[in-house]
């Protein structure tokens, strides 16, 4: 079985989680204490030198960082992820959206507002608004693509909508208001009616 170390309640982690639910492959998890340091010891260094989560070691020991690449990895060969062409480069174009103007937006603004310890938010208090900015833009893209259509690539579910479902379904933890996005919301309650579907706080 592979083992996926991982923080539980991060978005990165749950997508990763959530893929392998979709895809029906078991998976053991290891969570890592990453507002302790624990991704920065020697041994989880070891596994990604890039000392983040998540990261999934395969049962031959390989070590596969990045939730992307990992989510792309467990759903090959399933509906997830179709074997178009064309179909699999507008899942990468989502992917891509996710990572560079969504991601560093809602979950950075989520992480420090939610989770970091008062003392170290005080240090970025500056940048809470640029963060809320940078996620109602990202927010508004999505709604002007899910007012035409229900999924994000290939008429389908895919890893593209598990992706941005991870962190868009707790930008309110971030102090995001969805209320202005009924597509959006619309989308959210679809992809949360899929069979099979688990919330970020399942552990199984």
């Amino acid at each position: 079985m592979h083992t996926l170390y991982q923080f539980h309640l991060s978005g990165n982690c749950y997508k990763v989680r959530l893929t392998a639910r979709h895809a029906s492959i078991p998976i053991a998890l290891q969570d890592v204490d990453i507002i302790g340091g624990e991704t920065r010891g020697h041994a989880f260094l070891k596994l990604n030198p890039n000392g983040r989560v998540p990261t999934l070691v395969l049962e031959d020991g390989r070590a596969l960082p990045e939730s992307n690449a990992i989510m792309w990895f467990l759903a090959e060969d399933t509906a997830l992820l179709p074997a178009d062409k064309w179909a699999r480069a507008q899942i990468l174009q989502w992917l891509f959206f996710e990572q560079y103007s969504h991601e560093p937006y809602i979950a950075t603004r989520r992480y420090w507002v939610a989770f970091a310890p008062l003392e170290a938010r005080k240090t970025k208090d500056h940048m809470l608004q640029p963060w809320l900015d940078g996620g109602y833009a990202a927010l508004g893209v999505m709604e002007q693509h899910l007012a035409a259509q229900d999924w994000f690539a290939a008429g389908q579910f895919t890893i593209a909508d598990i992706a941005l479902y991870a962190y868009t379904h707790v930008a309110h933890e971030g102090g995001f208001d969805l209320k202005p996005y009924p597509a959006v919301l619309r989308w959210l309650d679809r992809v949360a009616r899929q069979p099979g579907h688990m919330t970020i706080a399942a552990r199984a």
